[in-house]
């Protein structure tokens, strides 16, 4: 498929990425639709889609991250495409099946590709079995509060515990004592399920200083795939990313062409 067989395109997102969708969309003369909460009714991609939906009150579990609700939007309006930006139901492997079940394109990555990167967990675990290092850490099952403290004292610390879906910085949190542990996690949950629709955590131990270097590939239907080489992502405020910077300074030439 290419954009040409896209007529018109939903956006399951809200404000920066909302609008930088529409305005592509616009150049390539495809109709868009947006979605909003109530926090959302006169936003700045409400106004500039050519539609726009309510779907739900303020919370993301009752408006962004409620698949049912913006299907149903993607069906009465004759959607093509859903484009979900990201965060909220980009990595989510259901919704991106639920697209397709109900004959819309999800613009993002193919199931099987989510499944294996959109989960923290799973994306590890590929890589160990791939023989690629990994930070130390614990990616397993067991949610039981007490064994993941237990699992920490293994790691130790300081350790960071992670929301095994989504990004953005959202449902970290730093852990520099056993005694802080508990606490953490449970926030680390509450907030995990608001963003992501679900609390599941790994455990990392926390370096200190490191360098967030990222490599970028993308690839279409069509068998195509193009690198935009890397970017050097270190600059972060609360985890979330502040400046990019590419080609990533001080990486080795070696490195870059591995």
């Amino acid at each position: 498929m290419s954009y040409r067989d896209l007529s018109k395109v939903l956006i399951a997102n809200r404000g920066e990425i909302a609008c930088r969708v529409i305005r592509t969309c616009r150049k390539l003369g495809i109709e868009t639709v947006a979605v909003f909460s109530d926090a959302d009714r006169h936003a700045m991609h409400v106004k500039q889609a050519d539609e726009a939906f309510h779907i739900g009150p303020p919370p993301a579990a009752e408006s962004y991250l409620d698949m049912h609700r913006i299907l149903d939007v993607a069906a009465r309006t004759g959607t093509s495409g859903i484009h979900p930006g990201y965060g909220f139901l980009s990595e989510n492997e259901h919704f991106a099946a639920a697209c397709a079940a109900n004959d819309v394109t999800f613009i993002g990555p193919p199931v099987p590709a989510i499944q294996a990167m959109g989960s923290k967990s799973t994306s590890k675990a590929i890589m160990i079995d791939a023989n690629v290092p990994v930070t130390p850490g614990y990616h397993g099952n067991n949610q039981d509060p007490e064994a993941l403290k237990a699992e920490a004292e293994r790691i130790k610390y300081p350790v960071l515990i992670k929301a095994t879906l989504g990004g953005g910085g959202k449902g970290m949190r730093l852990v520099e004592r056993p005694e802080d542990f508990l606490d953490a996690l449970d926030a680390c949950k509450r907030e995990a399920l608001k963003g992501f629709g679900d609390d599941t955590v790994l455990l990392e131990r926390f370096v200190q200083r490191p360098r967030h270097v990222e490599f970028q590939i993308f690839g279409d239907h069509h068998g195509n795939a193009v690198h935009l080489a890397e970017r050097d992502c270190s600059v972060q405020r609360r985890h979330q990313k502040v400046l990019e910077e590419a080609p990533a300074p001080g990486l080795p030439h070696d490195v870059r062409q591995r």
